[in-house]
């Protein structure tokens, strides 16, 4: 079994689609880059569900994790106020578990 190997589209992406307006099926695209026809044949599909999608105005998702956007001053007041509230329960509840209080 052979390992799997890895090409970036990224860079033939011009010459796929210079070839594909020509008129070139995928077999003849795959022969010409040396890749296999499947991987054409997901590429293209990729490409063209992405051009339908940016058509009807969805927007592509952002690759990766999501950044944590930095809290506002009165944010970061109440997160605060909120936690503080919370530890100040748990105590309360602690003690008088504990028939201390």
């Amino acid at each position: 079994m052979s390992k799997r190997k890895y090409t970036h589209f990224t860079a033939l992406e011009p010459v796929i689609i210079a070839m594909r307006e020509a008129g070139h099926t995928n077999r003849e695209i795959a022969d010409h880059l040396g890749v296999e026809k499947r991987q054409i044949e997901c590429w293209v599909n990729r490409r063209n569900r992405k051009q339908r999608k940016l058509e009807t105005g969805i927007p592509p998702k952002p690759k990766g994790r999501p950044r944590i956007r930095p809290l506002s001053t009165t944010e970061e007041y109440e997160k605060e106020i909120s936690r503080l509230r919370m530890e100040n329960k748990l105590l309360r509840d602690f003690l008088q578990s504990t028939e201390r209080m």
